[in-house]
């Protein structure tokens, strides 16, 4: 099963405080262990909130809204994409990680939709031109 593990942000890296070698080179040891572990898909850092922009859906009409977001506790500052057997190892391996933060922060684990979750609305024929898409994606990536 794929989970998404989103680092929550925090003042810190809402302030676009950039993380010291010590903190970089633990979490680059976690990385690693992930990787070893055959866990790890891909994961990134984000910039802050006040470099980004939400669009707002309301019927047909689309809101721009520049950043920065209120509620740091409600933003994310990070993502992994953690391919495991169960939520509770996405957890276990979540406790191994070194804190990303200066100060206290949170992981939220989140599982990814799967084809089989959305029923029978996901027809065989949409399932096929998402498969494709997939495919696209890999062989892009592989570039």
């Amino acid at each position: 099963m794929r989970v998404a593990v989103l680092v929550k942000a925090s003042p810190e890296s809402e302030a676009g405080l950039m993380p010291d070698e010590k903190t970089l080179a633990a979490m680059t040891a976690y990385n690693e262990a992930l990787m070893a572990a055959g866990i790890l898909v891909s994961g990134d850092g984000l910039h802050p909130s006040s470099r980004g922009f939400r669009v707002r859906f309301s019927g047909d009409q689309r809101t721009v809204v520049d950043g920065p977001f209120a509620e740091t506790k409600e933003l994310v500052a990070g993502f992994w994409i953690w391919e495991v057997e169960s939520m509770e190892q996405a957890i276990e391996w979540a406790k191994k990680c070194p804190n990303p933060m200066p100060s206290d922060s949170e992981l939220e684990i989140r599982k990814i939709f799967e084809a089989a979750d959305f029923g029978p609305e996901f027809t065989p024929d949409l399932q096929a031109r998402e498969d494709s898409l997939r495919a696209q994606l890999e062989t892009r990536d592989q570039h």
